[in-house]
C-alpha cells in the first residue's frame, strides 16, 4: 500500500500535487488528450460496464460514435436493451443499434490495449473497478466520465485528481447528475446568499440500501456461462465465488466491490453542502452503525475478521473545523434513518423517506430532496429574502438529463463541465471517509493535508487497499 500523506492540501484547492513517484505514464500521452476535436466533430465514446447504469448514461450518447464495449457478460448487456417481455425497448433502439457495430471486449484492459480509436470512456462498472479503469484510460489521454463514487478509496482519488492535474487538456466527470440540475444549483446560490443565515448544522438521509446487505457471505454458486467471473472480480482482492446477491446489481452492499449507501448516494446529496458551504475536508468523523454482515463482531478484541457485507443501517457524524465560514457539523443517516421533522414544516410539505438535505441556518432552514430537487425555505422572512437573490451559477442545458452531454460539449470546448474532478474528488474523498470511520470503529481525527488519520495510525489502511495481481493501481 502507498502513504497518501505526499499529497498536500493544494490537490484539492488549486494547486499543483507531488506525485511522490506514484505514477509513471505513457510519454506519448502526458499533458494532452488524444486528438483535438471540434463543436462539429462527433465524439468517438467507449463503455466500461456496458449494461445497468453504464446503459442508461449510453443512450444519452447515441448521437457520438459508440465504438467500443467492456463488460463480462454481455448476455446482461443485451438484457439491460429488452422489457420485460423481452422486446428491445423503443427508447433503447438507437443504442441497441450502436452496440451491434461497436466493438466488444470482455476485459477493459484488452480494449485500451486493442482500440486506438478511443476518445472518451464512460465507467460505469462496480466500484472496484472505477480508479484503475478511469487512470488506464487517462494515461492514455482518453476523456473519463466515470460513475459515482469516483473511487474505492481515498487513494485512488487522489492519484485521479493527480492524473487530471498533470493532463489539464483530459475532461474529467463524476456521474453525480444533480450537480447540473438547476434546482440544486439554486440551493446552493440561497444558502451562500444568506438567505438562513449562518450554517452550522446539516443533516442528510437516504433510504438506501435498498440491496443484500448486513448478512453472512453465501455459499458461492455456480457462475453463468455468459459471465467472466475473474474478470469481474478484478482488483478485488478475494478469493470469492459467484453468488447472484454480488452481481450484477448486488454488489454495493459487499465490501469488496462497494462502499455501500454512502458510495451510492452520496455524491447525489452531500454533494450539496460541500458545494455550498465550501468546509473543506472533515477533521474528525465517527460512525455509528447496526451489526456488521454475518455473526462475527470484526472489533471483538481478536483483531478484525472478513468484512463480508456492511450494516444495515448507520448514521457518520462529520465535523469540518476549517470550514469556510467557520466550523460546520453534518450528521448522514442511511437504513431508512432520519433526522427528527424541524418545527415551521409547510403545511403539505413532509421530509422525503428516499432521501433529503436539511440546512439548519441562525435565521432559517432549508431543506431539498435528492439530486438537489424542491428546495423549501422554512422560517419566517426566508421567502422574501431569496427573491432578492440573484442566479449566480450558470445553468447546464436540459439539467440533470444534460449531463452526459455536459461532458461531450466540454470535450469539443464548447462550455464548462459540470462536476470535474478538481470538485468531485474531496467529495468523494468525504463520503469514502465515513466508510473509513466505520471499519475503524472509532473515531477518527483526520488531517487533511497530509491525507492522514493521526489519533489511529492502524486505521490508516483504510485509507487504501490490496489489488489483486494484474490488476493492481
Amino acid at each position: 500500500m502507498t502513504d497518501i500523506s505526499n499529497f498536500s492540501r493544494r490537490a484539492f484547492v488549486g494547486g499543483s500535487a507531488a506525485a511522490g513517484g506514484l505514477l509513471i505514464l505513457p510519454g506519448e500521452a502526458v499533458g494532452r488528450a488524444r486528438r483535438r476535436i471540434a463543436p462539429s466533430d462527433r465524439v468517438n465514446v467507449a463503455v466500461i460496464g456496458a449494461g445497468g447504469m453504464g446503459a442508461s448514461n449510453m443512450m444519452k450518447l447515441t448521437g457520438q460514435n459508440i465504438v467500443a464495449l467492456a463488460d463480462p457478460d454481455f448476455a446482461h448487456v443485451e438484457k439491460s436493451l429488452r422489457d420485460k417481455d423481452g422486446k428491445i425497448m423503443p427508447e433503447r433502439q438507437a443504442l441497441k443499434r450502436a452496440y451491434d457495430k461497436a466493438a466488444k471486449y470482455a476485459d477493459y484492459r484488452r480494449m485500451f490495449d486493442r482500440s486506438k480509436d478511443i476518445d472518451a470512456v464512460v465507467i460505469a462498472t462496480p466500484d472496484h473497478h472505477h480508479a484503475l479503469a478511469a487512470r488506464m484510460a487517462m494515461e492514455r489521454g482518453i476523456h473519463v466520465y466515470v460513475q459515482k463514487p469516483l473511487t474505492y478509496t481515498v487513494r485512488e482519488g487522489r492519484v485521479l485528481l493527480d492524473l487530471a492535474r498533470k493532463n489539464p487538456k483530459l475532461v474529467t466527470q463524476m456521474g453525480n447528475q444533480g450537480h447540473s440540475g438547476d434546482d440544486g444549483r439554486r440551493a446552493v446560490e440561497l444558502i451562500r446568499g444568506g438567505v438562513i443565515g449562518k450554517v452550522r448544522e446539516v443533516h442528510v438521509w437516504t433510504n438506501r440500501p435498498v440491496w443484500p446487505q448486513g448478512m453472512a457471505k453465501p455459499a458461492a454458486q455456480l457462475t453463468p456461462s455468459s459471465l467472466d467471473w475473474d474478470i469481474w472480480l478484478g482488483p478485488a482482492a478475494v478469493d470469492w465465488g459467484y453468488h447472484p446477491d454480488y452481481a450484477h446489481f448486488n454488489w454495493r452492499g459487499w465490501v469488496p466491490f462497494g462502499v455501500g449507501a454512502l458510495g451510492d448516494m452520496g455524491a447525489h446529496l452531500i454533494d450539496f453542502p460541500i458545494w455550498a458551504l465550501e468546509p473543506g475536508l472533515p477533521t474528525r468523523i465517527e460512525t455509528r452503525h447496526s451489526p456488521w454482515g454475518g455473526d462475527t463482531n470484526p472489533w471483538d478484541g481478536k483483531g478484525p475478521a472478513e468484512l463480508t457485507s456492511y450494516p444495515l443501517a448507520s448514521t457518520t457524524h462529520y465535523e469540518f473545523a476549517d470550514a469556510k465560514g467557520g466550523p460546520v457539523r453534518m450528521t448522514w443517516y442511511d437504513g431508512g434513518l432520519m433526522p427528527p421533522t424541524p418545527e415551521g414544516m409547510p403545511t403539505g410539505r413532509r421530509m422525503d423517506p428516499g432521501g433529503g438535505v436539511l440546512y439548519v441556518g441562525d435565521s432559517g432552514l432549508l431543506m431539498h430532496e435528492t439530486y438537489g430537487s424542491k428546495p423549501t425555505l422554512i422560517g419566517a422572512g426566508t421567502e422574501e429574502r431569496a427573491a432578492a437573490v440573484p442566479r449566480s451559477l450558470p445553468r447546464i442545458k436540459d439539467g440533470m438529463a444534460g449531463h452526459e452531454m455536459n461532458w461531450i460539449r466540454a470535450i469539443r470546448g464548447e462550455e464548462k463541465i459540470s462536476s470535474p474532478f478538481e470538485d468531485a474528488v474531496p467529495l468523494n474523498e468525504t463520503m469514502i471517509l465515513g466508510v473509513v470511520a466505520l471499519r475503524a470503529g472509532q473515531p477518527i481525527h483526520y488531517d487533511g493535508e497530509r491525507g492522514r488519520i493521526t489519533n489511529a495510525e492502524d486505521a490508516n489502511r483504510f485509507l487504501d487497499r490490496e489489488y489483486r495481481k494484474g490488476w493492481e493501481l
